[in-house]
């Protein structure tokens, strides 16, 4: 069983920074990906940023250049920092990671119960 542990969410005024960590445990084999997504209130959910073991990163246009998707010297731990924050940044966060568990290497796309990020104007 891999779980994702999720922590750093909270609220900042407009202009603030944050910064959320994902730690993924468990039996884990290989690690292809971990990204962070979000979802505001009636709104869908959409993906932020991701980073695969190649170090390659992907970011959403409305977050390029002010959230910034790393991984810790544990492949298996991921970080997003947040500047400039606006108010539409506000939602839910969600760290998701997709990885190879056990001794077959089963691909595994797991989901992170989230953590809240307020943004005040």
């Amino acid at each position: 069983q891999v779980q994702l542990v999720e922590s750093g969410g909270g609220s900042v005024q407009a202009g603030g920074s944050l910064r959320l960590s994902c730690a993924a445990t468990g039996n884990i084999r290989s690690n292809i990906h971990m990204a962070w997504y979000r979802q505001a209130p009636g709104k869908k959910r959409e993906q932020v940023a991701l980073i695969t073991t190649g170090d390659a990163k992907n970011y959403a246009d409305s977050v390029r250049g002010r959230f910034t998707i790393s991984r810790g010297t544990n492949e298996n731990t991921a970080y997003l920092q947040m500047d400039n924050l606006e108010p539409d940044d506000s939602a839910v966060y969600i760290c998701n990671a997709a990885v190879t568990i056990g001794r077959l290497g089963v691909s595994e796309f797991v989901w992170g119960q989230g953590t809240q990020v307020t943004v005040s104007s």
